[in-house]
This record gives structure tokens, C-alpha cells and sequence, in this order.
């Protein structure tokens, strides 16, 4: 190959490599038809949206999190509503803290995990478990059932709900594992630790966790299981509707009412 054929292939190369770097991107990608937005089915289902606020285990608001709005399949959605109908006789009602995850989102936390010089959130999120640990021990991965969109996190609430009071980025840190007085206070009953809680005390037959913050445990687990949810034992608070409807496939559109594309 002669030299100006070498200059002119390095230069076309050099613009190709430029195109792709500097082209607009594409429009976000929508949601199937099968996704809802929870608060059409149920406007009673209380929501704290937590990754999109900056109180979480990153520090951080998480990636894709465009809207504090809870989306999730409808027959997962048509699931909490019953369990809602049922809890809401009783004199409680349910609140969600993360529903539909993008799967930006969980590159975000896969980064955040190699990253061991980061641990601004260590002393509330996983104060007894080194950084360097939370893969294996599974409170990482690189795909979530969150991103098929029928996997929830949620809690409990006593009606009439307590009002919560905002993060304040930077506030001195407390153990999630703390007594319910000492943590970060939350409307939801307590179940023997805070939400997110990267600790073997989250595990949901924890036998160190006894008296009511058992049987609040339990009570959210019967709620759900009788409506069809499966819960994930490292996490009380994690539950999977099943039959999934997209049980192999991981989305990654935004968290926001406009990835709902037409009427639902």
C-alpha cells in the first residue's frame, strides 16, 4: 500500500471514529405495552422513589431516574392492588421504593462496586461488610430482575402514614442495622433494618430478627405471596410477581411517564 493510500485510510478511519463520537443519539427507547405506570392502577400505593434522591447506597441519584414514578408490568401492578385492597382493611398500606430498574442503572451500581476508594455510604448502607465483599455475597450483579419489570421493592406502612423528612446529602450516618429510634427514620414498620440494607440482617428469616419486626416481616410476605409475589430471601423487601411476562428479557428505558409511548 502506497504511503498516500496509508494517510488517506488513516484520515477516512479518523473521521469514522469521529462521526460515531460527535452523531446525536437516538431517541430513548420506550416500554413494552405491558408496562404501567403503578399509580394508574393504584393511586393509593404510597411511593418514596429512592434512587431518585441521593439517598443511596451510591450517594448519588441513579442513572435512568427520571421521575420519582414506580413503573412495572401491569400484572404485576394488578398484583399490588389486591394485596393494597387487602392491607388497606386492615389498617395498613403498602409503599414501593424502587419498582422497573433500567439497566443503566444497574451498570451504575456494578461500577460503584468495583470502585473500593468510594465508600461515602458505607456507614448507613453495609457498615459490618467490606465493599470488596458485596459481589459475592450477592447485594451486586450485573443483571437484576428489576429490569424485566415485574420485581419490586416494598415495605408496610400503619395508616395514617407518618410524614418522612428529606436526605440531607452529607448528614452524619447511622448503622440501617440500628434500632428503628436511631436510623434514618421511614414511615414503613419496622423490620429490624432500614431499606437497602446491605447486611445479613436483611435476610428474610433472619433468626436474630424476632417479636414485631418479625411479624411485620411476615405480614408483608403473606400479603404478597397470596397475590402471586416471590420474595428474594437475602432482602425482605424484595419480591418478584411470577408468571414474569418477560422472564429473559432486561429493558433499559428511562424511569419516566414518557417511556409509557400511547395509552395504556
Amino acid at each position: 500500500m502506497s504511503r498516500l493510500a496509508v494517510v488517506l485510510r488513516a484520515c477516512t478511519v479518523s473521521a469514522v471514529v469521529l462521526a460515531a463520537a460527535t452523531t446525536p443519539a437516538g431517541p430513548e427507547p420506550t416500554a413494552p405495552r405491558e408496562f404501567v405506570a403503578l399509580r394508574s392502577v393504584d393511586p393509593t400505593i404510597l411511593q418514596e422513589m429512592r434512587y431518585t434522591t441521593a439517598h443511596t447506597f451510591l450517594g448519588v441519584r441513579v442513572d435512568g431516574y427520571q421521575e420519582p414514578v414506580c413503573l412495572l408490568t401491569r400484572s404485576a401492578a394488578d398484583a399490588l392492588h389486591r394485596a393494597q385492597r387487602r392491607l388497606l382493611r386492615q389498617g395498613y398500606s403498602l409503599k414501593v421504593y424502587d419498582c422497573y430498574r433500567p439497566q443503566r442503572a444497574v451498570d451504575q451500581f456494578v461500577r460503584w462496586g468495583k470502585d473500593l476508594a468510594d465508600q461515602s455510604m458505607k456507614g448507613e448502607f453495609y457498615p459490618r461488610v467490606a465493599k470488596s465483599a458485596l459481589f459475592a455475597a450477592g447485594y451486586i450483579a450485573e443483571r437484576s430482575g428489576h429490569s424485566r419489570g415485574s420485581t419490586v421493592d416494598l415495605t408496610i406502612v400503619s395508616l395514617p402514614a407518618r410524614t418522612t423528612r428529606a436526605y440531607v446529602p452529607g448528614e452524619p450516618l447511622v448503622p440501617c442495622h440500628a434500632p428503628e429510634a436511631a436510623r434514618f427514620p421511614d414511615s414503613s414498620m419496622d423490620m429490624g433494618t432500614g431499606y437497602d440494607c446491605l447486611d445479613p440482617l436483611s435476610h428474610t428469616d433472619h433468626p436474630e430478627v424476632r417479636g414485631r419486626q418479625r411479624a411485620h416481616r411476615q405480614l408483608l410476605m403473606g400479603a404478597l405471596a397470596a397475590v402471586g409475589f416471590v420474595n428474594l430471601p437475602a432482602e425482605w423487601w424484595h419480591f418478584t410477581y411470577r408468571p414474569e411476562p418477560f422472564p429473559d428479557t432486561f429493558f433499559d428505558f428511562p424511569v419516566t411517564r414518557r417511556s409509557l409511548a400511547g395509552p395504556r
